[in-house]
């Protein structure tokens, strides 16, 4: 069973928050009858459905407690790209400051590291076994001295990226996509060498926002000895 606090629970206020946001950006027609809850989501995912004449909102509950004007800031993102209209930068300021915030960032790791899908395939792939590919490149570029974290191949096949590194639970997971006899090694070499840089280099906060590729990171990506031959050849993987 879940507890309490993982299950769906209405937002109070939620329909008349969006209601509201949908006025403030000029959606056109009659609006729908909003249903807003939190949702115990493993990161801080919202997502919007239109059914008839209802709207389905489910916003992670890691918002649960933030101001009203972070609630006003998710509803406006949401809204904009289901009604395409351009949100106010200064409505959508609410959100970004709250998400940089680190205990807002420790409590998305918390629930990532309590509720994530933690990798179970394991590093040996039907062509490519991710194990030694790490071990050699640690050795390569880092000095052997980089944590391996625990390593893995999608279940399915990703096609809008090619690896992920998870902080949170500390996997890095590659696109099964990649583990192909036409995917030569030095593309798959890459990929799971970009994820190890986001090892060495995590997450941090800037101006913009997260900064995942840093001005550092891209320099160290670089360093790679087939860098632009894999670019070229994962540019153009069908």
């Amino acid at each position: 069973m879940r507890r309490a606090s993982e299950r769906p629970s209405p937002v109070s206020g939620g329909a008349a928050i969006f209601q509201r946001v949908y006025t403030r950006l000029g959606c056109r027609g009659r609006p729908p009858r909003f249903e807003v809850e939190f949702y115990p989501y493993a990161n801080l995912m919202h997502t919007i459905r239109l059914r008839e004449e209802a709207a389905h909102v489910r916003l992670s509950d890691a918002l649960r407690g933030a101001p009203s004007a972070v609630l006003e800031s998710a509803a406006a993102i949401l809204l904009s790209r289901i009604y395409r209209r351009r949100a106010p930068s200064e409505i959508l300021g609410a959100y970004r400051q709250f998400v940089l915030l680190p205990r807002t960032r420790r409590r998305v790791a918390a629930l990532r590291c309590a509720r994530g899908r933690r990798v179970q395939t394991g590093p040996r792939g039907h062509i490519y076994d991710l194990a030694p590919m790490f071990t050699g490149l640690n050795r390569r570029y880092f000095g052997g001295r980089l944590h391996r974290p625990r390593l893995g191949w999608s279940n399915r096949t990703w096609r809008a990226q090619f690896g992920c590194f998870d902080p949170a639970l500390d996997q890095i997971v590659m696109s099964r996509w990649l583990d192909r006899s036409s995917v030569p090694r030095y593309a798959v070499e890459y990929v799971l060498f970009h994820e190890m840089l986001h090892v060495k280099h995590p997450l941090r906060a800037a101006r913009c926002g997260i900064e995942a590729h840093s001005l550092r990171f891209r320099l160290e990506e670089k360093r790679y000895a087939n860098y632009d031959r894999a670019r070229k050849f994962l540019d153009r993987l069908p």
